[in-house]
């Protein structure tokens, strides 16, 4: 059986690239399960300072395949309670993606809907090909939603823009994505791949233990009350001054000179 997910690294960026090809690298058992165990690897890592993810051939991830047969599904219609355990596995995936200590990337080549969309509401950042297309595509569907996808966009562009925007279900181009503010911006696709690693080399050339800091600081930032988090971001921001990369950054400011990072 041909692998659906690969992964490949150059310095501290990893590359990960769903390959459900023929299928529009749509969701399926094999693909959530595979992308799992590739972002958990990643994860324990610590040379890996950016990770990257985009979708092989034309698409990003269209979601579910409703034409696939039943036993490459999450939801399979066998029993209530097969589904429910099956797709909170597949929920899992999205929660490792968006909790990664890595800074992470959607590379949106291509159509991206449903589950697709949760995928890349994951990650920290989101550009898209200009021959993007989005939508979120569950209610059309007869669905409510699933991967975390409305948790994702109530925090990343507001309640009245969610409702909005699984409401009322419908295509939208990358354009309107980048003016939502669903992505960071937009690129010519034949210049896709160059803009993405440009911003991954850019992220990665960044001080790997402060950035790994403020990554849990945004995170903790979106769940816990703020005495909470403005304890651990007291001890993060105490942690991060006592390193050698900082003495390095405030060395390099004085000296008129790019700092060099050693991750300690």
């Amino acid at each position: 059986m041909a692998a659906q997910v690969t992964c490949s690294t150059t310095d501290s960026i990893a590359t990960v690239t769903l390959r459900n090809t023929e299928r529009r690298n749509a969701v399926s058992v094999q693909l959530l399960g595979e992308l799992y165990d590739v972002l958990g690897r990643i994860e324990a890592d610590a040379r890996v300072r950016v990770v990257v993810l985009t979708g092989s051939g034309r698409a990003f991830c269209v979601g579910a395949d409703l034409a696939a047969a039943p036993e490459t599904r999450s939801l399979r219609g066998d029993s209530v309670e097969a589904d429910t355990a099956r797709l909170r596995n597949a929920a899992r995936v999205a929660e490792r993606l968006h909790q990664m200590p890595q800074v992470t990337i959607a590379a949106i080549n291509g159509a991206c809907a449903g589950a697709g969309l949760s995928l890349a509401l994951a990650t920290d950042l989101r550009i898209a090909a200009r021959s993007a297309v989005f939508n979120t595509a569950f209610l059309a569907a007869g669905l409510s939603g699933d991967l975390g996808a409305i948790w994702f966009l109530t925090r990343i562009l507001g309640v009245a823009r969610a409702r909005e925007l699984f409401l009322l279900p419908g295509k939208f181009d990358a354009t309107r994505a980048e003016h939502l503010g669903l992505v960071t911006s937009v690129a010519d696709d034949e210049e896709l791949d160059q803009q993405t690693h440009h911003l991954a080399t850019r992220l990665a050339a960044a001080a790997p233990l402060a950035a790994r800091a403020m990554k849990q600081n945004l995170l903790d930032a979106t769940t816990q009350p703020l005495a909470a988090y403005l304890g651990s971001e007291t001890e993060r921001m105490v942690r991060s001054f006592h390193t050698d990369d900082a003495r390095e950054a405030a060395s390099a400011f004085l000296q008129r000179r790019e700092p060099a990072f050693a991750g300690r």
